[in-house]
């Protein structure tokens, strides 16, 4: 495989608020939202797409609708006859897309991609979408007690913190908050006209404002149930050169990718004797820096996965900004917030903008190169010039963290 750069040549998101299903829309719909947005805001024609490449968790489920692969090109003729297959690894489903797609790139086998996350989750009662995203656990054999599988994984998470090294809700509260309000500044985020309570304030007294959903995480600890896709358009350098009038908005400097077992158990229980409590997420990070050829120090923010509290509350010392065990530090001092050391989220992440499973991948790099370019809007880290992600699937069984620059003067 050569080494090539991978660039972002640009990219869509749909507004992660809407209900498509009272619009009476489907995924063709939302493809071709997504496609059309991103062809556009790239600067290209479907004709100069060398392969696709699409991220979707649940469309069985939740639609019926399989082999979305071709859905592209059922909604865009210039895609007719251009390969497209479907990449599912629960939510971390958009990375593997897009790290599938710089693959092709680096590989050489095409010079462009097009990668789509699409997701419709709001076509069932909250209860039954709950069950359906519970099928990215190991099914049978682990959340037998759960009321909501994923609430309960990650209470379990939180609750291995306690063991190890204390947790204080009112950190986790702090998270909550700090997500809320970064997606009132986000045009796209499905929470920015929300009221929301004072979190931290009704810590130990919020049973009716904050109730609990499984275990210790409540209402506003989780991420949210998202109609919604994303889409980019990637470039290698081949494609630069016989196309010199194309203008990158991003280069994606490094990648990390690690998959261990589905089990949360399991993976306590290798991590038992370890500082990290999921140390494979602190090497998928460590992968990508070091193809990146950076440290923590040279990263102006990060977009991660926070579908519940306590998976931001991991991100913070798995990233290494604190040691093992001691995010409540940085977000005690202000660190992860807008004009801390690391602004987390300042999209408003899950939590705050919205979690349509298969795309949330698509959409972090998306911020990510919006950051770098100095087109992320009201929710615009001054002065970034380099971003990072980091995104899983399920209780970390898939992990993946891309590092994105911005294009060189």
């Amino acid at each position: 495989m050569s080494e090539t750069n991978i660039w972002v040549l640009g990219g869509y998101q749909s507004d992660y608020a809407r209900n498509f299903t009272r619009e009476g829309l489907d995924f063709a719909d939302l493809t071709r939202e997504v496609v059309e947005g991103a062809l556009s805001s790239a600067r290209v024609d479907g004709t100069a797409i060398g392969v696709v490449h699409v991220a979707n968790a649940f469309g069985q489920l939740f639609t019926h609708q399989g082999q979305l692969g071709a859905m592209p090109a059922t909604v865009h003729e210039d895609l007719w006859g251009t390969p497209s297959s479907r990449h599912e690894a629960a939510c971390a489903s958009g990375s593997i897309a897009a790290v599938s797609a710089m693959a092709d790139l680096r590989a050489g086998s095409y010079d462009s991609a097009l990668v789509l996350g699409v997701e419709l989750e709001k076509t069932v009662p909250g209860d039954e979408a709950a069950r359906h995203l519970g099928a990215a656990a190991w099914t049978g054999h682990e959340g037998g007690d759960a009321r909501f599988m994923w609430p309960y994984m990650f209470s379990l998470v939180a609750d291995e913190y306690e063991r190890r090294y204390g947790l204080d809700e009112a950190h986790l509260r702090a998270i909550s908050e700090l997500n809320f309000a970064n997606a009132r500044r986000n045009p796209n985020a499905q929470t920015r006209g929300w009221d929301v309570p004072d979190l931290v304030a009704n810590v130990g007294r919020d049973d009716e404002t904050n109730p609990v959903v499984d275990g210790r995480v409540r209402r506003f600890d989780c991420s949210q149930v998202t109609d919604g896709g994303a889409g980019v358009v990637l470039v290698n350098d081949a494609y630069l050169r016989d196309h010199p009038d194309a203008r990158p908005i991003a280069r994606i400097e490094g990648w990390g990718h690690r998959t261990v077992g589905l089990g949360l158990e399991r993976k306590l229980e290798v991590s038992a004797d370890q500082p990290y409590v999921l140390p494979h997420v602190r090497q998928a990070v460590l992968d990508a820096f070091g193809r990146a050829r950076i440290t923590l120090e040279d990263l102006d923010g990060l977009e991660t996965h926070d579908c519940f509290t306590p998976s931001e509350y991991l991100a913070i010392d798995h990233i290494g900004l604190t040691g093992p065990g001691e995010s409540w530090k940085a977000i005690e001092n202000g660190e992860i917030a807008p004009g801390g050391v690391l602004p987390i989220n300042p999209s408003g992440g899950l939590i705050g903008g919205g979690h349509p499973v298969g795309a949330t991948g698509v959409r972090m790099l998306l911020d990510a190169s919006k950051q770098v370019s100095g087109d992320a809007g009201d929710y615009q880290v001054d002065g970034a010039s380099r971003f990072a992600t980091l995104n899983f699937g399920g209780s970390t069984a898939t992990t993946l963290s891309f590092v994105v620059g911005a294009v060189p003067a």
